[in-house]
């Protein structure tokens, strides 16, 4: 019972930090309001966790992979991942955020085991795609990595003073997967 019972509460707490972290990043949040709306006190967020920094690192890391759980990723298929990204960010806006804290907020921190692996393991994806001439290479594998995530979380992304501008999801989505396609051909 004991166990469950610290599960729950590291459950509410990486749920309350996430939430705080997507609104303010790292800097502007607060370890107190975390630990009231996780309903604990501020000493079990940092047995939990250590410190401020920690906590982050546990709710990047948790979002990192949920995200691989639900987008994958297929290097012979890259406008369907397109797609997948585009899907994903749309439905978690607030992974998106988090996503630009964490470029914000640590541009020389220590990088986190979870996103060194899953980039390795893309790049590695695409360089032997490129190698068997499945996928063109006339962009460097980081080069096409990076264009393709630009492009499937760039609508996510918009000024809001596009307004009415802004075409239906599925329109959004379809010129996504299409320009990554464009990219490819």
């Amino acid at each position: 019972m004991q166990q469950r019972n610290a599960d729950r509460t590291r459950m509410r707490i990486l749920a309350a930090a996430t939430e705080e972290f997507a609104a303010r990043g790292i800097a502007g949040a607060r370890v107190q309001r975390i630990a009231e709306v996780a309903e604990c006190n501020k000493a079990m967020l940092y047995a939990y966790f250590g410190n401020k920094d920690g906590l982050f690192d546990a709710v990047f890391t948790a979002f990192v992979d949920t995200y691989l759980e639900e987008v994958g990723f297929d290097a012979m298929d890259l406008p369907a991942y397109a797609g997948r990204v585009f899907d994903y960010f749309e439905e978690h806006p607030e992974h998106l955020r988090l996503s630009v804290w964490y470029r914000l907020e640590r541009p020389e921190g220590q990088p986190l085991d979870a996103i060194l692996a899953v980039n390795r393991s893309r790049l590695d994806d695409l360089v032997r795609a490129q190698r068997r001439r499945a996928v063109p290479g006339k962009f460097a594998a980081v080069s096409l990595l990076s264009l393709i995530q630009a492009i499937a979380t760039s609508w996510s992304s918009m000024n809001p003073e596009y307004g009415t501008g802004v075409p239906s999801r599925a329109l959004r989505r379809r010129a996504v997967v299409e320009a990554v396609e464009k990219i490819l051909s």
